[in-house]
């Protein structure tokens, strides 16, 4: 993986690395929209997603995707930032900061593209600490749990 110096939210680490068009879409998703339809369109079919509390990789587009929109729910609001990034050809590192119930949660979202960078095929991410952990366990339980 190609490591370099954090950068702020929404700019290039490299500028000659392929131009990542997903990345740009989850951006404007996570950071502005909030829009659920907009990250349909950004998973691959086959889109495998793996949590920080699920043993088991998550499988298809659809659960994919309710996952994601679930984590945008419980995590995407005013505190949630991006607060560095790391490149390598074909994926993304973007660590996170954010804050819920009095809990600093801080994190990673590794994210792999397809060849030509237009959709998302992997996303996993990492929790700490453990407090932070616990609590996104139960909230995002909660909200999955809704019909």
């Amino acid at each position: 993986m190609n490591q370099s110096n954090p950068s702020p939210p929404g700019r290039a680490v490299n500028p000659g690395d392929m131009r990542m068009i997903a990345l740009d879409l989850w951006r404007d998703y996570i950071m502005k929209s909030h829009d659920d339809r907009a990250v349909r369109d950004l998973l691959h079919p086959d889109a495998v997603f793996e949590s920080p509390v699920v043993h088991t990789p998550q499988r298809g587009r659809d659960i994919v995707f309710k996952y994601l929109t679930t984590a945008d729910k419980v995590m995407g609001g005013p505190n949630f930032r991006y607060v560095g990034e790391w490149r390598s050809d074909n994926g993304v590192v973007l660590e996170f900061e954010t804050e819920i119930e009095g809990i600093k949660i801080n994190g990673v979202d590794m994210i792999t593209f397809s060849a030509d960078g237009s959709l998302i095929t992997h996303f996993k991410v990492m929790v700490r600490p453990l407090k932070a952990i616990n609590l996104l366990h139960r909230l995002m339980g909660e909200q999955l749990a809704k019909p």
